[in-house]
């Protein structure tokens, strides 16, 4: 296992420098002038251009582009994004945050409903409880995102005024600001609790709610139909057939058998949903003026931010390299043929 580990910790650096060399070639295709804001930390220096251009020698040989951008990439210097009126580095730090606190709230929920819903939809095929799930996964994947948003924020903010949009009211925002409220994570929950302050918890956990709400929705039925399928098709094998005929309870042959085996393509798509979670969901962001990292790079887009465009895709890119290895360490795991 630990060679195994090792082996696909070391292929993290050459992937990431491939995915780099990718991301300067299509730079390449942007003129000196527009590839100079890149290598702005400040707007007041957009007046000097070409000494930017010089400084940075965006006219030298590619290879010496090549290794003068990298160097200023691993530097944290990714360009002024106009759109956050402040660097890409700090617009990063400044969103990421608030999407990470709705991933980890989001993925929680899909995960443990996902496998629960698929689980006991395949054991109990062709019952109500199936028909009831099936029809939770055929709306899910049908209705689109916004549309579960804007439902949920009209019945929930619109007819009962509660769970209101955005991530937290103007009260906690002002006490944000102060000496009083110390940021040690960016995460408002977290950070309200390690303050002591209940009041910001609750108040970002009402604005958390509809939104997690609304991907999860979405999401559930995703993962409830791959459990569902892999689930029918172990739960008809022999070994399965071999299990019950010894006797075995069937929450056994089900929980340590079947479900087991039925894990590897669940964990695929399972890594799939929480890295686009994590690169920010920007219609629903959108939706509920929820100020993450997905909102921010749409409108980045929107306004031809091209640094803030480019951090953007740049940490989504890390954010798979990262989340596709840790699938291959879980499928290691749950399969020790995997490891070989």
């Amino acid at each position: 296992m630990t060679a195994f580990l090792l082996r696909r910790l070391a292929s993290i650096p050459l992937v990431l420098l491939g995915l780099s060399i990718l991301i300067f070639t299509l730079l390449q295709q942007l003129s000196p002038e527009m590839r100079a804001s890149l290598y702005v930390k400040d707007p007041r220096q957009l007046s000097q251009l070409e000494e930017i251009i010089e400084t940075y020698h965006l006219r030298a040989p590619i290879h010496v582009q090549y290794l003068t951008w990298l160097k200023e990439v691993l530097k944290g210097n990714l360009g002024w994004s106009e759109t956050a009126k402040m660097p890409v580095f700090e617009s990063l730090k400044a969103y990421f945050p608030a999407t990470l606190e709705l991933t980890v709230i989001s993925f929680a929920m899909t995960l443990f409903l996902g496998l629960w819903l698929g689980t006991i939809s395949a054991v109990h095929k062709d019952k109500i409880i199936d028909h009831v799930a099936r029809f939770i996964s055929i709306t899910g994947t049908s209705f689109p995102t916004f549309v579960v948003g804007l439902v949920l924020m009209m019945v929930f903010y619109g007819k009962f005024g509660i769970l209101p949009p955005g991530r937290a009211s103007l009260e906690t925002q002002l006490l944000l600001g102060t000496p009083e409220f110390k940021s040690y994570t960016g995460l408002l929950l977290l950070d309200g609790l390690l303050n002591g302050k209940l009041a910001v918890f609750w108040d970002g956990l009402k604005h958390i709610i509809l939104p997690a709400l609304t991907l999860t929705y979405v999401e559930v039925a995703i993962l409830m139909r791959v459990t569902r399928s892999c689930m029918l098709e172990e739960l008809g094998k022999d070994y399965v057939r071999t299990a019950r005929a010894k006797g075995l309870e069937e929450s056994v042959v089900i929980k340590k058998h079947a479900r087991k085996n039925a894990l590897i393509p669940v964990i695929t798509v399972s890594s799939i949903l929480f890295v686009a979670l994590l690169g920010g969901v920007a219609i629903t962001e959108t939706v509920f003026d929820y100020p993450g990292i997905g909102r921010w790079g749409l409108n980045a887009a929107q306004q031809l931010d091209i640094p803030g465009v480019l951090g953007f895709a740049s940490l989504s890119a890390v954010l798979f390299v990262i989340g596709n290895t840790l699938t291959d360490i879980l499928y290691a795991i749950v399969d020790p043929r995997i490891r070989i």
